[in-house]
C-alpha cells in the first residue's frame, strides 16, 4: 500500500518551500492521492506559469516520486491576480 499524505500535510510542504504562500489543498478522490491545489505567492510576480509550478512542484517533490501524490492539478496565482480573478 501507497504512503498517503493530507491536504495539511501538502500545504506544509509548500509553505516551507514558498514562506509567503496561501495554499488551499482539495482531496479530488478522497483518497489523498489526487489532489488540487491553489497556491498564491508573491513570489510568483514575474515568473512564467511553467517556473511557478516547478516551484511548488519542487515543494511536493518527494511526496509524488513515492506516489504519495500521484495526480496533482494545480493553479498558481500572484495576489494581484488572484484579487482580480476573484473580482471576475
Amino acid at each position: 500500500m501507497q504512503p498517503m499524505v493530507t491536504p495539511e500535510q501538502v500545504e506544509s510542504m509548500i509553505c516551507a518551500q514558498i514562506p509567503d504562500a496561501q495554499v488551499m489543498v482539495n482531496d479530488l478522490t478522497g483518497g489523498g492521492d489526487h489532489l488540487q491545489v491553489t497556491v498564491v505567492s508573491s513570489a510568483f510576480a514575474g515568473k512564467s506559469l511553467i517556473k511557478q509550478h516547478q516551484l511548488v512542484y519542487g515543494a511536493v517533490q518527494a511526496a509524488m516520486s513515492t506516489e504519495a501524490i500521484h495526480a496533482l492539478a494545480l493553479k498558481t496565482y500572484t495576489p494581484d491576480r488572484w484579487l482580480n480573478e476573484a473580482q471576475g
